[in-house]
């Protein structure tokens, strides 16, 4: 299998690589080399790299700055997917398309189901649906992957905001009461390996195991970071409301997924806490 990686340098990208099943060439050129923006740069990428499967794990994820950025969103999230679906077809290969929770608009009492009709709240959830539908319109067999509320050792990510906070200050605030699932891009990448290995197409949903608010990820984040000696003791982490910490776009409340289809093909997934222990144990790695 030879699969092209867009966004190879963001943390799902470094993900995906680092796990790549044993047989599998890698391509995973720099952004500065593939702009997927640009027609002429994708498909000379395709045409050079003849792959037989394109994954997507570039994405415009600025969910505030999307409110007035929207063409550059737009450009990214929707017209860049276009590109790629169209290339990937044109070329025999495969389509991975990465997308979000945030299709939702978070008013549900249940996890949302892959077939669950999206409503985003704003520019960023509805560029992304958009990218889904690109994806289903100029590829005849993507597969979509929504995840949520995704951290990595490196890059910037909520984890590695905390812990700088927590550092730095005699208490955090963080808002209780938006309810999702943590998820280590080391476990979103093996996913995407084991279902574009199993030949899965359509809408697939993979979170790790578990929910938690965002305040729970922060307090977790103080308990296990003292424990693996990131952080000298635990920082108090004060909840707050949503209407405590305004913010230019709206966020969904309840971001659950469902992901019982996914799991009966990749197994089920390790519990966020589990998950965010490992990515700890590796920033603490690179910082020795």
């Amino acid at each position: 299998m030879r699969v092209l990686i867009a966004g190879s340098g963001g943390q799902l990208g470094r993900a995906l690589q680092a796990c790549a099943p044993a047989g599998t060439t890698v391509i995973a050129p720099a952004e500065a080399d593939f702009d997927i923006t640009d027609p002429d740069s994708v498909d000379a990428a395709v045409a050079a790299s003849r792959p037989t499967l394109v994954i997507n794990a570039a994405a415009y994820t600025a969910v505030d700055k999307a409110e007035s950025e929207p063409a550059m969103a737009q450009r990214v999230n929707v017209n860049a997917v276009g590109l790629l679906a169209s290339a990937a077809r044109n070329a025999g290969a495969g389509l991975v398309q990465v997308s979000t929770d945030f299709v939702f608009d978070g008013t549900a009492s249940q996890p949302y189901l892959p077939g669950t009709t999206p409503n985003p709240l704003g520019v960023y959830g509805r560029t992304k649906m958009e990218g889904e539908w690109a994806a289903q319109e100029l590829h005849s067999r993507p597969l979509i992957v929504r995840t949520a509320w995704v951290y990595a050792a490196e890059g910037n990510n909520f984890v590695h905001t905390m812990l700088r906070l927590m550092a730095n200050r005699e208490e955090v605030r963080v808002v209780a009461d938006q309810i999702g699932t943590p998820t280590h891009a080391a476990s979103l990448a093996r996913a995407i390996w084991a279902l574009a290995t199993a030949g899965a197409t359509g809408i697939h949903h993979w979170t790790d195991a578990g929910v938690a608010s965002w305040y729970d990820f922060a307090v977790a984040i103080a308990e296990e970071a003292v424990a693996a000696g990131l952080l000298p003791r635990a920082v108090p982490v004060i909840p707050i409301r949503t209407t405590d910490y305004p913010t230019p776009a709206r966020r969904p409340a309840f971001g659950i997924l469902d992901k019982t289809a996914t799991w009966a093909i990749t197994g089920s997934a390790r519990h966020w806490r589990a998950e965010l222990r490992d990515c700890l144990a590796m920033i603490k790695g690179m910082r020795t």
